[in-house]
């Protein structure tokens, strides 16, 4: 007989939720069965739910909706808190569905998996809800539902009681009647554009040309808005600027060419130099990702006016086609990314020569799930102009994302190639995806850059003034060696076909295996440490004499010394 368990697959299965990205338990067989035997309902098991839920967010980013994410109780929730902080900062549509203990388990008596789940989920989702009973559970399911694609879209986590999942007898037609709910929600939509004041403001701004810059993330960097933006520029004569961190960036030969802005802060402070007014389309001003003694967070420069185009709640396309349009920009014919044949290098890895190497042989429509921090500093200025794809970042900072939300995305578009570039500090935090992407047989080419460090933290122990009074005992902890992680026989004790390259050219033959043979792979590459303390110690002196050169010079400059 049905029970509440399939009452909310058939629910999420009506609001166009499909998929699920769960962690292995053996706590409520109903809703496992539900989720696995449901012919029209994906369940991809992982092994640890900091995989599931950043492949949820994978997918919430690549598909454009939102998937589910099962976890079990409050300490279930907090094994995946990373990386839904992540999806959180991204943006991303997901519903997290946690399992909660039956309704009077244990009353009082402190069960050793009650813990406060809804206190947990609350630091990562906008929106939180324990389900009271099996006839309300299909309406709950809408209500996170639609709350996850609301505007802007957001996670939304429904606690759902074991007993409450267990009841049998319930009538599936509710769930077909709780969509008439969803179906009212869904038609309201973002707020339009903004009041004729603010565009007059908005227009006056473009009017200064290089004394302004667009600055664009979230919606603005997929197209048709990413080409609509860069028409508003090029007509205006204003810079266009990404975000650091983009959710996803559609890239690649035919698209719009866009200034990435700098991860480190002193750098973007060049950068953003000499502005009287940045206008924000579907991203928040820039502000440094740690602070640093004795520098500002807050990266707008002094007297530069900022300007709020598009916010997360307004509705982009009309915005930005209310500016084209009194601005004279629709027919304008942007500046697009030229077809580039990128060099192959010879000799022994770095990081700069295997970016260049990922660039010669990217294929095309891939998709790039970028986390390698230091080795992969130059993979953007060195695919300009290489086939179309698109770019996932690191959007929170927390690590461990890179190879989890690779499985998302590859579960969300089988039918595109995925490269997920990570380091081997972030790579452990989340090394369990690699048993998904076998057990599913997704499509992924993981490329694991294995340099013995955590190189990053090397860089910023040493920005905030530390390097210097750090002892041994300090400087170990960010040191990968002894033992040398073995990523080959991780990645073969997981049944992934693995390799290790260390030259240019055995990592040139594998990557074109990799990319002609569907089904995962795993390429280790070992490189040295891409910055060094000599590097850092030169940059002060060096930015500062950057200041005196006029501004297209100095961020050509920048770009050849940015780590």
């Amino acid at each position: 007989m049905p029970d509440g368990s399939q009452s909310l697959v058939q629910t999420l299965l009506n609001a166009g939720v499909d998929t699920c990205f769960c962690s292995v338990r053996t706590a409520d067989k109903h809703l496992d069965s539900a989720f696995s035997e449901n012919s029209e309902f994906r369940c991809v098991p992982t092994l640890f739910e900091g995989v599931a839920t950043g492949a949820a967010d994978g997918y919430g980013r690549m598909a454009g909706k939102p998937a589910a994410m099962l976890s079990h109780y409050g300490f279930g929730v907090g094994n995946g808190q990373a990386n839904l902080h992540n999806a959180r900062k991204a943006k991303t549509p997901m519903i997290n569905i946690v399992l909660s203990q039956a309704r009077g388990e244990g009353a009082g008596a402190d069960v050793m998996r009650e813990s406060d789940i809804e206190a947990v989920a609350r630091n990562i989702s906008q929106w939180v809800h324990t389900s009271e009973s099996v006839e309300k559970l299909p309406s709950d399911a809408v209500e996170a539902v639609s709350v996850a694609m609301g505007y802007p879209t957001q996670i939304s986590t429904l606690i759902v009681p074991e007993d409450v999942l267990r009841v049998e007898n319930v009538d599936l037609v509710q769930a077909m009647s709780a969509i008439k709910a969803a179906a009212l929600l869904a038609q309201e939509g973002p707020e339009a554009v903004l009041d004729e004041t603010v565009l007059d403001e908005i227009l006056e701004a473009l009017k200064k040309g290089k004394d302004c810059a667009i600055m664009v993330g979230g919606r603005a960097l997929q197209e048709p808005h990413l080409s609509l933006v860069a028409k508003i520029a090029k007509k205006s004569g204003a810079r266009l600027i990404s975000e650091t961190f983009p959710a996803r960036m559609q890239r690649g030969s035919g698209r719009p060419t866009t200034e990435r802005l700098a991860y480190l802060a002193e750098m973007a402070e060049v950068q953003l130099r000499g502005l009287k007014h940045l206008i924000i389309v579907d991203t928040a001003p820039p502000v440094s990702f740690f602070a640093y003694p004795g520098k500002a967070s807050y990266l707008v420069p002094d007297g530069c006016i900022v300007h709020f185009l598009v916010t997360s709640e307004n509705d982009i396309a009309s915005s930005l086609t209310s500016v084209s349009e009194r601005l004279g920009a629709t027919k304008v014919e942007p500046d697009l990314q030229e077809p580039v044949k990128t060099k192959r290098p010879k000799g022994r890895l770095t990081g700069d020569k295997a970016c260049d190497l990922i660039a010669a042989f990217m294929p095309e429509n891939a998709i790039v799930s970028d986390e390698s921090q230091t080795s992969g500093a130059k993979l953007m200025a060195k695919t300009v102009g290489c086939p179309k794809h698109d770019l996932l970042t690191l959007t929170g900072g927390a690590i461990g994302q890179g190879l989890p939300v690779a499985v998302g995305a590859a579960v969300a578009c089988p039918k595109r190639p995925v490269i997920a570039m990570t380091g081997d500090g972030s790579a452990m935090y989340t090394i369990q995806s690699l048993s998904t992407m076998v057990q599913e047989q997704l499509d992924v080419t993981a490329i694991i850059f294995n340099n013995y460090s955590y190189a990053i933290l090397n860089v910023e122990l040493e920005r905030v003034g530390v390097e210097g009074d750090a002892g041994p005992k300090a400087k170990s902890q960010l040191d990968l060696k002894g033992p040398n992680l073995d990523f080959l026989e991780i990645g073969n004790g997981m049944g992934m076909s693995s390799v290790r390259v260390d030259t240019c050219e055995s990592f040139a033959s594998e990557l074109q295996k990799a990319f002609a043979e569907s089904g995962p792979h795993l390429i280790e590459v070992v490189i040295p440490p891409t910055i060094t303390g000599l590097k850092l110690k030169i940059l002060p002196s060096l930015l500062n004499s950057l200041k005196h050169l006029p501004t297209p010079l100095a961020r050509a400059v920048k770009n050849a010394i940015a780590p």
